[in-house]
């Protein structure tokens, strides 16, 4: 198997701070990973460094066999399949939902005059098939749902057969119903030994969808634990990432994760007067 990404002492470093530091990684074409951390960890950073956005103030990062700084971004980004809120930002409302998926052919938001083949079109409407968005392809983006629109960019993200697909928190904001519909969804795509090499981020190990087969866990733009999901998604590696204590179960290929309380907060072992303030 190939390597897609390398990462060798890579940090992002902006005016006085660092927001990625000294990150070693390195992602097989067959892996399925999850990247979990809190706010400000470094996440979307590390996502800006893989998807050729952002090149390394320090160390050397080498995506799909080339190296960034020796590469022209502009031909190695179509290789790379993105859904993102920016991404989502920068797509016209008005723009229909088969014209939304069809232009990553060319790497735009908003088609103008670009022409398409057959195969482009017959592409865009398997994939809206496979998620299950092909009945919306008439209606303009912006009269989707939260759930629709981030299934539409996921068809988009496949439209150029990438090597490399990169779901920045492709279930924020969505209601219960709705991630579940997207998880299960994603488990196909992760399960799917054709797909490429996938990397999604997420706040919540409930989002994980089966077939993942590894986590890396950030905090303070620092990697707290990388390796296989089982190893690494363990109570006492996640306590470590968030700050807190955590315990992480595991039933039927999903993950959960919950606060473990101090005894006196617990329902039935104490009190709380909001009246009195006391405990």
């Amino acid at each position: 198997m190939a390597n897609v990404i390398e990462l060798e002492g890579v940090s992002i470093i902006r005016g006085q701070a660092t927001l990625l530091d000294q990150v070693n990684w390195t992602v097989d074409e067959s892996d399925r990973w999850v990247v979990i951390g809190p706010n400000g960890a470094g996440k979307t950073t590390l996502l800006q460094v893989v998807g050729a956005q952002w090149h390394p103030s320090k160390g050397r990062a080498t995506l799909l066999g080339e190296t960034l700084g020796r590469v022209d971004v502009f031909e190695l980004r179509p290789r790379i399949g993105v859904t993102s809120a920016a991404l989502a930002d920068r797509i016209p409302k008005g723009e229909s939902v088969r014209d939304v998926v069809i232009s990553a052919a060319y790497a735009v938001t908003g088609r103008w005059r670009e022409a398409y083949e057959d195969l482009d079109y017959a592409r865009a409407e398997l994939l809206m098939e496979r998620l299950q968005v092909a009945a919306l392809a008439e209606r303009t983006f912006g009269t989707l749902s939260e759930g629709e629109r981030k299934r539409v960019q996921i068809a988009r993200a496949l439209m150029t057969d990438p090597e490399l697909l990169l779901l920045d928190e492709p279930a924020a904001g969505l209601d219960l119903a709705g991630r579940e519909a997207l998880v299960a969804t994603l488990s196909e795509i992760c399960l799917d030994s054709r797909a490429p090499a996938t990397i999604l981020v997420t706040h919540h190990v409930e989002e994980i969808p089966v077939g993942i087969t590894h986590a890396l866990l950030l905090r303070d733009a620092k990697i707290i634990a990388a390796g296989p999901l089982e190893q690494t998604l363990t109570s006492a590696a996640l306590s470590d990432t968030f700050d807190m204590d955590l315990e992480v179960s595991h039933v039927d290929g999903r993950y959960a994760a919950r606060a473990i309380l101090p005894k006196h907060a617990r329902p039935g072992l104490g009190s709380f007067d909001i009246h009195g303030a006391s405990f």
